[in-house]
């Protein structure tokens, strides 16, 4: 249940970073023309930046069902298997870490930086 949570969340705020902050990397750099190229060969990222809300949303919840089970929800490593369990464990909370970067990262691509802009 946790791998799949936490591969969940990371696969969601992966599309948040799909969707809004590669683009304004792009068209910021001066590569609009690599973007164009880049979305007529993955349609998918134009049906990503129409939905960004509800993909913000189902990313965001998916981050904290991972925080809950990673910090709350800890259970204890067996005594025969403690380092593999362990090392398990950090993997974990990095991959965690990696989701919630992605996640601040394409939110302000989506909603902040376009207000300031």
């Amino acid at each position: 249940m946790k791998r799949l949570v936490d591969f969940l969340s990371l696969f969601s705020s992966t599309g948040t970073l799909f969707c809004c902050a590669l683009p304004a990397l792009f068209v910021s750099l001066g590569a609009g023309a690599v973007f164009a190229s880049l979305v007529s060969s993955f349609p998918f990222l134009i049906t990503l930046s129409e939905y960004k809300v509800v993909l913000f949303v189902v990313a965001g919840i998916m981050i904290l069902v991972s925080g809950y089970l990673e910090f709350f929800y800890n259970k204890s490593c067996p005594i025969d298997k403690k380092e593999a369990c362990s090392s398990g464990k950090k993997f974990s909370k990095i991959i965690f870490y990696i989701s919630v970067g992605i996640y601040i990262l394409g939110f302000s691509f989506a909603f902040i930086l376009p207000k300031l802009i």
